[in-house]
């Protein structure tokens, strides 16, 4: 009885032991994220470099978490930011309150705010994992992986 479970035991181990491993030398090597995954914000541009944003907080209001701040602004004659009427002055996620849910994604009336591909978003202050809208902003148009072309 217990040699015929023992038998069992090594059936299993020499299974395994030519089976290819599973583990990753992170972080030398990056694991592959699904396509649908959700994780960092960005806020797009248009690809004339106008901000996709309108300020119109419909990705706050939507947001379970409570996570996002916007302050809206009036776009002037003088200072165009964006292509409607008003801009966000002040644009903020709070990430360690994010659920990374997607509502504000889906909300967006514009696409302006996108959840990316990077999951490595630790640091060691509360302060830094406040994104402003100069850290959610992408540096060119297209940077975050989605086509600056796009229409909604």
């Amino acid at each position: 009885m217990e040699s015929a479970a023992v038998l069992r035991g090594l059936g299993v181990t020499v299974r395994y032991l030519f089976r290819r491993p599973v583990t990753l030398q992170y972080p030398e090597q990056r694991p592959r994220v699904a396509p649908r995954f959700k994780g960092r914000h960005w806020l797009t541009l248009y690809e004339d470099g106008d901000e996709r944003c309108v300020g119109c907080e419909l990705c706050a209001i939507v947001c379970p978490a409570q996570a996002i701040y916007v302050k809206p602004a009036e776009n002037t004659p003088e200072r165009r930011v964006s292509k409607g009427e008003r801009y966000a002055e002040e644009f903020q996620i709070n990430m360690l309150r994010c659920i990374f849910c997607g509502f504000c994604e889906e909300a967006c009336p514009t696409g302006a705010i996108v959840l990316g591909h990077d999951f490595e978003l630790a640091d060691y202050s509360r302060q830094a994992l406040i994104y402003t809208k100069e850290m959610l902003t992408e540096p060119y148009p297209g940077a975050s992986g989605r086509d600056p072309r796009r229409e909604v």
